[in-house]
């Protein structure tokens, strides 16, 4: 079988495996692997540490350095369903699902067993879906499956941006697609000025350090206090700029993968969150683990400022074993605001030891006294 032959082949068992997207590229250097390094010096990954490691520099700037012998790499591109309509919390789309690594990943393993016969008994091949140091956009534009947007998402002009992506490193010849040169983004800055921390950056970069997905899912600290009214009802990433997106608004279906869409329904009570009650088993959400979940479910109930998510912080500030959480509830608290709050902080002032959660404690009841005097 020759060279396109082969391709076609593969690029038809993709589909037919559920991959709405599929592209070939070299295993050059990728294209923005200066911009990427340039943001790494800047800081701007935050704690995300293993992205600057000289090993996963190393490996990024050389796909050959992933995989000897490598000639060609496959990215295939697999539809979640769109950001749900329905009133929050929100879990980022893509996780309403089960766990995408386990979905694609299985996939693309299917797709090396229908590709093994045809290419030889030496054949070789790495898989990686967001587990490795590869720089996926770069190799996704270069393959043809869309360009970079302002906001950093690879967008597609049939399928906008709803998407998952997955990379096979091959030892085995394939065609290359056409590489995609033109900036469909145009003028527009939609996603820009929707972006609730303005962590989008003019030279289509963002500050992970401001970004909500960021904030919610890979910061194991505390979330910055003035950046968490920002967090509104997001409790795991957020789909602001992809929802504002035109390509998204005017083209991208709606439905995705069935195994990526919510079957049963993701919990997205807050306060389940927060107790450690919601089931986060096989889906995205096991990213952040539950005191992150927890860290986050405080934060929302504290924007949403109903006075029912009172007992669940008072139990979280009393009990919850991470200070981290403790410390958030405290902040939650004192955002529901009310006489029952103040008196459960007060609770708390005189029976925590850890500073970091009193110095919270202290702040929730500093704010309570000013908005309400006689609290």
């Amino acid at each position: 079988m020759d060279r396109a032959a082969l391709t076609a082949a593969v690029k038809q068992e993709a589909g037919r495996l559920g991959f709405s997207l599929v592209g070939v590229t070299t295993p050059d250097p990728p294209p923005h692997l200066a911009a990427f390094a340039a943001w790494l010096d800047q800081g701007r990954h935050g704690s995300m540490a293993y992205l600057a490691t000289e090993r996963a520099r190393a490996r990024r700037s050389d796909p050959r350095a992933v995989l000897p012998g490598c000639r060609s790499i496959l990215v295939a591109g697999m539809r979640h369903g769109a950001p749900a309509e329905s009133p929050g919390p929100h879990l980022a789309a893509y996780a309403a699902g089960r766990d995408y690594h386990d979905v694609l990943v299985p996939r693309l393993e299917a797709l090396m067993s229908f590709l093994r016969p045809l290419a030889g008994p030496s054949f070789a091949y790495r898989l990686y879906s967001d587990t490795g140091p590869v720089l996926e956009r770069d190799l996704a534009q270069r393959a043809g499956l869309g360009w970079i947007g302002k906001n950093t998402c690879l967008i597609h002009p049939r399928h906008g941006s709803y998407f998952l992506l997955a990379e096979a490193f091959l030892s085995v010849d394939l065609e290359p697609d056409v590489p995609v040169t033109v900036d469909h983004c145009g003028s527009c800055t939609r996603c820009l000025e929707a972006c609730p921390t303005a962590c989008i950056l003019p030279d289509r970069t963002l500050d992970a350090r401001r970004c909500l997905s960021y904030l919610t899912i890979e910061n194991r600290g505390s979330i910055p206090v003035e950046l968490r009214p920002a967090v509104g009802d997001w409790l795991f990433g957020c789909d602001i700029c992809q929802q504002v997106c035109p390509w998204n608004r005017r083209f991208a279906r709606p439905d995705g993968e069935a195994a990526l869409t919510a079957d049963p329904p993701a919990e997205t009570d807050a306060s389940a969150y927060l107790e450690g009650q919601a089931d986060l088993k096989g889906r995205a959400t096991s990213r952040a683990g539950r005191a992150r979940m927890a860290r986050n479910a405080a934060v929302v109930l504290g924007n949403l400022r109903k006075p029912e998510a009172l007992p669940a912080l008072d139990r979280a500030l009393r009990t919850h074993s991470d200070p981290i959480v403790r410390a958030h509830a405290a902040w939650g608290m004192g955002q529901v605001g009310g006489h029952e709050a103040a008196s459960c902080l007060r609770r708390a002032a005189a029976s925590e030891r850890d500073p970091m959660v009193l110095e919270e404690v202290a702040g929730a009841l500093a704010r309570l006294a000013a908005s309400s005097p006689v609290v």
